[in-house]
Parts: structure tokens; sequence; C-alpha cells
């Protein structure tokens, strides 16, 4: 399959015009329209996708504030409803809803395995019908514990379909983590996995589900999906195989609930540095229809049975735990093929692997290629060549998101696509388009007050047009926090490597300076200035909004504070250099650094503890971890292995430090919060004058070590 012949976002103008009589001569001129006059954008995208309600809506944005914001009160919606609208025509066209693999299936050589609509539909139905048996009610909630496998979204369209709300966590967190989540949200049913496989083996959860279902009393049932062993059975625990089996006139008849458009649907979580995760509640209507904006318009990703995107398979690598999976079904809302791999993408840790995912996509046919940035970088240090991955001839978009995408590592991939000599039949130029061999120099631009920013050492950048003979990278930027993106992809705009496309339409992002006013071509806090539907809800049992309102409005009363530092440049191009807080993101994955403290300092050893995470655009990710071990404890092999282990447990193994080291103290204020932001900052190359007000600090004469330690890391 080649890229299709007309762009999705040229479709949305094309309708517009015809339509609405709208007419853009620039996408800048677009996007000012979607931010300025949010009614008219969002009822386009709802009249567009032809959304369906059996109620009308009195307004779109009845109320205009951040939080609080009330998006068209009186429709009614359910995202199951919006998937099984395209049972009928995807099979008709004889493409499935689901592929998948597994290492197991992958390392045997197996087929995938395949999941028609009418297929999906029916397990759904059967497990929707067996969860009201067992008195689930509309906002009750169901606890997921599950790998990225068919059944995981199986078990969440079930649950969404009769107005329960899902919340899922990945089989790789330990228990602690899992707890601090479930407990806050007292669901009331528990869908879980026997174990996973990952790295070429089998880790056993079974244990991890019986601490579950003892601490979590709220629980009155429990289904169990035999993961690693589909015979073995766990008392007083259902089998989902079985309750997804049924097959008769009740399911063939079952239909989703009609609910508010604002009925909670999900609940996801993202750590800050302080207390329990924020446990956020996305609505039905919001999240599928900024879904719709994002995967379509911006990602380019078609129905699979519409003839202009005709055979269409969209993957994203992501694990259960990041908000990529939400994103990677998101695909069925449109129609299309979502293909899903669960294991390590980077094979086993004996014998690394990094075609694993490659060589799947080139199987299943994948036409979208997508996974974190930290996976293209390390597919790059690896060496990888596509050419001896199988035929990818049918992927016409690679996308990524997580952490920056360095401009060295989209230039990596272009050429491994170059060298299949699949776009334009190998010429590898356009003469409509600036072609591949056009330089532009990527510039860092004023960077005050952040670290000192690369110059005369970035490498050289191409400039490559939409149809200039080259792969197209759909790079985003977004978050778990409103279950969307703020900046992205556009297959009409020219691509700068280490560079974002555009600010999404819908999307009101601005950088602002540290007097609250927009910049361009400097960086800044990256800001949403207007509501979107997407948007938070509220987080559960937070009383008041005031975990919400300080997660994001505090800086910015009435103005949505995101965490990154962002550059808008002249030409509408965006980069993000990283988080411009002090929470953990590790390949995509945000934690906040108080799980990570309560983890390290349970142990006896540890009397303090700080970790800051080094991740900035064109530099090394690099997180190090402070202690300060009791008198007569010293950092030794022992220690250090102790201390990754209670991460690994409490965590996951993908929040183990770079390093770890030992000091004489951690830090702090005069109330006695951990100096994080201005270490980090310092560590990144900032002045000690600039990043921290000793008068403020309770033992300012510790950061003589701390910025000796920054000096010596700098001149390396």
């Amino acid at each position: 399959m080649q890229a299709p012949y007309i762009p999705q976002i040229r479709l949305y103008q094309d309708w517009l015009r015809d339509e609405r009589g709208l007419v853009f001569d620039s996408y800048d001129a677009l996007w000012r329209w979607s931010v300025t006059d949010l009614d008219a954008f969002w009822q386009s995208i709802w009249d567009y996708f032809d959304l369906q309600s059996p109620t009308t809506h009195s307004a779109v944005l009845a109320v205009n504030r951040m939080p609080g914001a009330i998006w068209f009160p009186g429709a009614q919606f359910n995202y199951a409803h919006q998937v099984f609208r395209h049972v009928e025509k995807a099979d008709a066209a004889g493409f499935p809803a689901l592929i998948s693999h597994n290492e197991k299936s992958m390392a045997i050589g197996a087929p995938p395995r395949e999941i028609s609509w009418p297929e999906l539909r029916r397990q759904v139905a059967s497990l929707a019908l067996h969860l009201k048996v067992h008195g689930l009610q509309p906002g009750d909630r169901v606890a997921a514990y599950l790998p990225n496998i068919p059944e995981a979204m199986v078990a969440f369209l079930a649950v969404v379909s009769i107005g329960g709300v899902w919340s899922i966590c990945a089989p790789d967190m330990g228990t602690n983590a899992v707890l601090d989540r479930f407990r806050q949200i007292e669901p009331k049913v528990l869908i879980a996995c026997d174990g996973v496989t990952y790295g070429g083996r089998d880790f056993d959860r079974t244990a991890v589900l019986e601490e579950l279902r003892a601490a979590l009393p709220s629980v009155q049932h429990v289904i169990v999906h035999g993961n690693l062993d589909a015979t073995k059975t766990i008392a007083n625990c259902a089998q989902l195989a079985g309750v997804a089996a049924r097959n008769d006139a009740e399911t063939a008849a079952f239909e989703p609930m009609w609910l508010p458009f604002d009925h909670p649907l999900w609940i996801v979580y993202s750590s800050g540095t302080t207390g329990l995760p924020k446990p956020i509640v996305h609505g039905h209507g919001g999240t599928v229809i900024v879904a719709l904006a994002l995967k379509t318009l911006h990602n380019d990703v078609g129905c699979s049975y519409d003839a202009n995107s005709w055979g269409e398979r969209y993957h994203w690598y992501s694990s259960t735990g990041w908000v990529m999976w939400n994103a990677q079904m998101s695909g069925l809302l449109n129609g299309t093929t979502c293909c899903i791999f669960d294991g390590n993408p980077g094979g086993y840790k004996d014998q690394p692997d990094w075609t694993t995912l490659w060589r799947f996509g080139a199987q299943l046919g994948v036409t979208f290629f997508g996974a974190g940035a930290a996976f293209f970088a390390n597919c790059m240090k690896a060496g990888v060549d596509l050419s001896a991955c199988g035929d990818l001839s049918k992927v016409r978009a690679l996308g990524t998101t997580g952490s920056p995408l360095s401009p060295e590592v989209q230039i990596w991939g272009t050429e491994q696509f170059r060298k299949l000599r699949m776009w334009n039949g190998g010429d590898g130029g356009s003469s409509t388009q600036p072609g591949p061999r056009d330089w532009l120099r990527q510039t860092a631009g004023a960077a005050a007050p952040l670290p000192k920013e690369r110059g005369s050492d970035m490498p050289e950048a191409h400039a490559v047009g939409e149809r200039g003979g080259d792969i197209w990278w759909c790079n985003i930027s977004g978050g778990t926090d409103f279950a969307g993106g703020f900046i992205g992809g556009n297959r009409e705009l020219p691509q700068v490597p280490g560079q974002m496309q555009c600010r999404l339409l819908g999307c009101a992002v601005e950088a602002w300076d540290e007097a609250g006013e927009s910049v361009i071509g400097e960086v800044g806090e990256l800001v949403c200035t207007e509501p979107m539907p997407s948007m938070p809800l509220y987080f559960w049992g937070d009383e008041g909004n005031k975990r919400y309102i300080s997660s994001y409005f505090d800086m910015y009363p009435g103005v949505w504070r995101h965490g990154d530092w962002l550059k808008v440049t002249p030409e509408g191009g965006c980069i993000i250099y990283g988080r411009s807080d002090a929470t953990i993101n590790r390949h995509g994955l945000r934690m906040g650094t108080s799980e990570l403290y309560s983890a390290v300092e349970a142990l006896p050893e540890v009397l303090d503890s700080m970790v800051v995470d080094l991740e900035y655009l064109g530099r090394e990710s690099y997180m190090p971890l402070f202690v300060v071990l009791r008198p007569g404890v010293s950092l030794d092999t022992g220690m250090h292995e102790k201390i990754n282990g209670a991460i690994k447990t409490a965590l996951s193994p993908r929040f183990v430090p770079n390093d770890i080291f030992q000091v004489e103290e951690i830090p702090r204020t005069l109330s006695g919060k951990k100096q994080e932001l201005p270490i980090k900052k310092l560590l990144l190359g900032q002045p000690l004058e600039k990043v921290v007000n000793k008068d403020a600090m309770a033992n300012p004469a510790c950061l003589d070590w701390y910025e000796a330690f920054a000096q010596q890391r700098l001149a390396r």
C-alpha cells in the first residue's frame, strides 16, 4: 500500500470548504481559527466524523473555563458504541479488528492471532453481560492488571459499554505501585492475568494477584486470564476465556448503553513530585472526539475500509502502563485495524534484538509504525539494518512520543527507509517539495532561564518534504493528563529533524516566559490557554478539586501548565526539551519522585534520598540517585544492588537509576522540601546562583558537592 493520495487533514479542509464555506491559506490560519472559535471547530469535528447521539446537545462549550469546562451538554455517548459502528463495513471489506503477536509466537514463527470485528463485538457483549450479572453498575470501577494483549481491549470495551469506569496497570509494576493506584478508586471488579512473558522469561503474577485481592476489600468479583497457563484455575475466580465465550441471542442483540457525554470513561494515573499518583478521570465523549481529531487528522491514520486508506494497519508499541496503550486502542474508533505486540521490543537480556518490532511490522504489513523515541534511539545505537527485517514497504509513517526525539535519530531512520528504496521509486527526491539534501541548521535559540543549549556542535538537519521521497515522521507530544496531544504532525508541512511540525488543531498551546508572556523562538513553559474536551473531569476523590488545580493551574490560574519546556519556531514548528518539573520520564513512562523515595527510603540503611531525571533534547537521558546512608554503611556493591532491587520490586525495572551516589546531605528548603528542580537545572548546566536561593535553604553548604559534581559531569 502506498501513502494515501489525499492526506486526512486535506480531506478535512476540503470538507470545511464544501460544508462550511471556510478556506484557509495556511495551516497557521486554520490552527488559529480552531483555537479562537472553539464552538465552530469542535462542532465541525463532531459533524465530520458523524458522531451519534440519540439526543441533541444544547451547546458545544456551554461553560468556558479551566478547570470546569462543560462540553456538549445534552448529548449522550459511549466509546464502545463508536467502535461498533464499524463492525459490518470493516468485516465486509475483509479486515480484522485486532492482530497480535507476543514474544513466544514470534519466536516460533507462528502466524499472528486475528480477531474479526464481529468476534470482537461478541466477546465484548459476553463479558459485559457477565459483569452485569455480577452487579456492575454505571459508575462502578473495574481494575485491570493485564499486559498489552487483545483480552485487555476486550475487557475495556465490555466495562465501558455498560457504564463501568476502567483503570489498568501493567503487570511489570510492583504490588505497592499498583495498590497506590487501585486503593484510591475502590474497584468493584478485578480483572487480572496469571503472569507475563518479557525478555524471554515467564513471570508468575498469581502471588501479586492474591496480594491485590487481600488489599482491595472493595473487590467483589475477580476474573483471571490464563496468559501463561490457560488451563490453570484459581479459587474463587472466574476464567476470562469462559466468561467471554458466550454466543447466543442475547449477545447478538447486545448494544452499549447511552451515557451522558461526560460520563467517566477511565481513570489513568500521572505522578507528581509529592503524594500518591493522581487518579485522573476522563469522559467518554471528550476522549473520543479528541482521539479522532488527533489520530485521523494529525497522525494521518485512516479507516481501514475507506478507499483512501484501504488496508490501514496501525501499530504503536506500548505497555498498558502508558497512555499510548489507550492511544493504540483508539484506532478502533475510526474503523482501523490495530496491530499489537506484547513483550520486550529489544529482545532478551542475554540476546538483545532490536529488530523484533520491525520484523513484527513487516509480517503484519503495518502502515503506521509508532513507538517511544527511546526505541528508535536504541535501534540506531544497536546498528539495526531495516533491510534485514523483512518487507517494510507498506510502512508510510513513523510515530514517536514519550521523550524528545533527537535530530540524529530521525535522520538515521530517514536514511534507513531511503535505503529500502520504497519511496518514489527510490529516487529520494521531488520537484515540488524541499529535497532530502536541502540542509537546515537546527538552532536552539534563546534558552534563559534554561540550561545552556548546544550550538555549533548540533548536527546538520535535513528539511524533508511530505512528498519528497522520504518516510514521514509523526512526532507528537501530549500527555496522560488529558489523553491527547498538544503538538504533532501534519502530512502537508515540511519536516525538520528534531522538531514536531505544528501545534494541533483545537490546542491553544503557547510557550510562556517567566513573566507569563507568549514567546516565539525561545524556550518557555508549555501552556494551553483554552479548554479541550478531553481534559480531566476531575481527580478521583479530590475534594474541591484541590489536587487538580495545584497540578496544572497553580502557576497560571485558569491556564493549563503542562510541565514541559517548549519552543515554538517562527515557522510554527515545535521542540520539546524535556520536563520543566521534577517528574521522572523514563522511556515515555512518568513516575513521581515520591514513589521512588517511598521504595528507597523504606530500606533501613537509607536515611534520605533524591533523584533527578536529566532528560533533555540532544543529550543522553541520565537519571542519578543520591542517597544519604546510616553511619557506618557504605555504598558497596551489595548496597547498590539492594537499592536497585527495592526500586524494581516496588515500581518497575524501568525506574532503576543510571548511577547511585552516596552524599552527606540532600539539599532542602527551610520548609523541608527536597531541592530536586534546582539540582536538575544545575546538572543541566545552569549556574548555581540562578537556580537556587541559598537564603531559602536549610543546608546551603551541601550545594558545594553538587556544584562540583555538575562541573565534573559537564566537562566530560
